[in-house]
């Protein structure tokens, strides 16, 4: 494991993804982005990793993905328990219809350019983590 010193200058990023492949692609895009970032595979290992990390500032989410709940009510729930986590919800199946994004969660439609993935993110993440 790093140090943990060498995170407090790097915004943290919450991957949500099941799969593997697409997990493992977008990990690599944001580590050379200078993201620090931590995986979960569906909701409920996500959940768990926000209750134990306060560092996370932002929650990357696909739509479609395993358990009792997808990436719009996933969203829907980290914005009302932690208000200051950014949220970006992407896919490459479904669309947002009105209703399904909570204020102030970003999409972004499937496929994603590796700098528009990065932009997005750093749009998602509350104005005091961009100071930090």
């Amino acid at each position: 494991m790093k140090p943990r010193r060498e995170i407090l200058n790097r915004p943290v990023v919450l991957l949500v993804e099941d799969e593997l492949l697409v997990r493992l692609t977008q990990v690599e895009i944001l580590r050379d982005a200078e993201f620090w970032v931590v995986e979960a595979q569906d909701a409920d290992e996500a959940f768990d990793l926000l209750k134990k990390r306060p560092d996370i500032n932002v929650v990357l989410t696909d739509v479609n993905m395993p358990g009792s709940i997808d990436g719009f009510e996933f969203a829907r729930l980290v914005r009302q328990g932690w208000p200051d986590v950014g949220v970006l919800v992407i896919s490459g199946k479904v669309a947002p219809k009105p209703g399904d994004l909570p204020d102030g969660t970003h999409f972004l439609q499937k496929p994603i350019r590796p700098e528009a993935l990065v932009e997005a993110l750093k749009e998602a993440m509350v104005p005091r983590t961009l100071e930090a």
